[in-house]
């Protein structure tokens, strides 16, 4: 075992512990970034092939809401680094951006590779060393300082000095990608206490029949809108699309009231959403379609002919009626505006885009320092909150980097002074 010198080490390459580097060395600090994979940013590489969204232009106001029960905490991060920085930030890398119809920002080429290159440039030109296939052990043993850390490396089991840590390790979803959850025992032990982590922004399973499944698997619902209310009297009501998967549902309407649903699951054992199938027309408009006289034109055709139902829409419909409830009207065109849907359990967490829990809030003081941990700061999807898609996470987990560094800033200095 061989043991090195460090100043301030960041563990973990993504967006939070990048900005956090960034912070760091725009201020003449020696930073040493260490990370478990083989290179830096590869979630957020993964985040953006379908195009990289890297915030959102609604009001603040509007903006800071999506953090739901977390607002009062992540609200103060993002006014130190808020979705205008972030642009501004992105722009300073030479990279342009625009606003796309649903208010979304994304690169004006749409992709993340050129993004990191970029910022990877400024932070070597910056003095940022990094250390990669370095995995983070916790501390050498219960008696280390907070700012020692251990790493398996290539070469063996490396112990690492710092004056200050930030510890930016993700959450558990995407394990290969580096985000495994290994941390939460160590953290723990060190007596910082830890929210469980569970998935986020996840696809449920639900009960399809064996037809459902293997005719619509991977198709979507698309124009509809779900409602959900939960035993706490919290509601979620929202249009949108989302898809159906051999197993239950997932997609960005799911997503948005996955919070709701995961908890609501957790404390009852399931939870029932109602799917709107024609959320632009009104009940009384669907059921005078549904009673109007169809003739010899079976009912497919009707409901196609009259309210533009088929494939999918129609198929959950016999997934939830009996043959004799098809053939009521009133049954019918009840359903088409409120069909049940029962989930009975989140997908594993690894396959979740983000995770909820992590390192509580008040296990850290304002700058994000851990009270058991003196010098120890957190940042990103370690941290014990979630948002939904849209550029919330990216812009959060970005601000927390920022707030962690300079909180390291804050601390060095006040042991400078405090040595003096």
């Amino acid at each position: 075992m061989t043991q090195e010198e460090k100043k301030v080490a960041v563990v973990g390459g993504g967006p939070a512990g990048l900005m956090a580097a960034e912070v760091l060395s725009a201020q003449g600090v020696e930073v040493h970034l260490y990370d478990a994979m083989p290179s830096v940013g590869r979630k957020f590489l993964l985040a953006g092939r379908g195009g990289l969204n890297l915030t959102h232009s609604e009001p603040f106001d509007s903006f800071a809401g999506r953090f739901g029960e977390r607002r009062a905490q992540i609200e103060p991060l993002l006014r130190s680094f808020g979705p205008e920085q972030l642009r501004e930030w992105v722009h300073g890398l030479g990279i342009e951006t625009f606003v796309g119809t649903s208010g979304r920002v994304f690169p004006t080429d749409m992709k993340a590779a050129p993004l990191l290159r970029a910022w990877m440039h400024r932070l070597r030109a910056a003095g940022v060393r990094f250390h990669m296939r370095h995995r983070w052990l916790g501390w050498p043993d219960a008696a280390s300082p907070s700012t020692a850390l251990r790493f398996a490396t290539p070469a063996g089991e490396v112990e690492v000095q710092a004056d200050a840590v930030v510890l930016a390790l993700g959450g558990a979803s995407w394990s290969r990608l580096g985000s495994d959850g290994a941390w939460v025992p160590w953290i723990s032990e060190r007596g910082v206490a830890v929210a469980p982590l569970a998935p986020a922004n996840c696809g449920f399973d639900a009960v399809w029949t064996a037809h459902f499944a293997e005719r619509f698997a991977g198709m979507p619902f698309k124009s509809v809108a779900i409602a959900f209310t939960d035993a706490r009297g919290r509601r979620f009501a929202r249009k949108g699309e989302f898809v159906a998967t051999a197993t239950g549902v997932e997609g960005s309407l799911v997503y948005a009231a996955c919070a709701l649903l995961r908890d609501e699951i957790a404390a009852q054992g399931s939870a029932t959403l109602l799917l709107d199938l024609l959320p632009d027309r009104s009940a009384e408009q669907v059921r005078t379609a549904v009673l109007h006289p169809r003739g010899a034109r079976s009912l497919a055709s009707h409901l196609k002919s009259r309210l533009g139902l088929e494939g999918i829409k129609t198929g959950v419909l016999h997934e939830v009626l009996t043959r004799e409830q098809m053939h009521s009207p009133e049954k019918l065109a009840e359903t088409i505006k409120a069909v049940p849907l029962r989930l009975l359990a989140t997908r594993p967490i690894d396959e979740a885009i983000s995770t909820a829990g992590g390192v509580r809030f008040d296990a850290l003081d304002a700058h994000l320092m851990g009270s058991a941990l003196p010098g120890v700061f957190f940042a990103g999807e370690m941290l014990d909150w979630e948002a939904p898609t849209g550029g919330y996470l990216l812009t959060a987990s970005m601000a927390s980097g920022v707030t962690a560094a300079r909180g390291v800033m804050s601390y060095r200095n006040t042991k400078l002074n405090t040595s003096d």
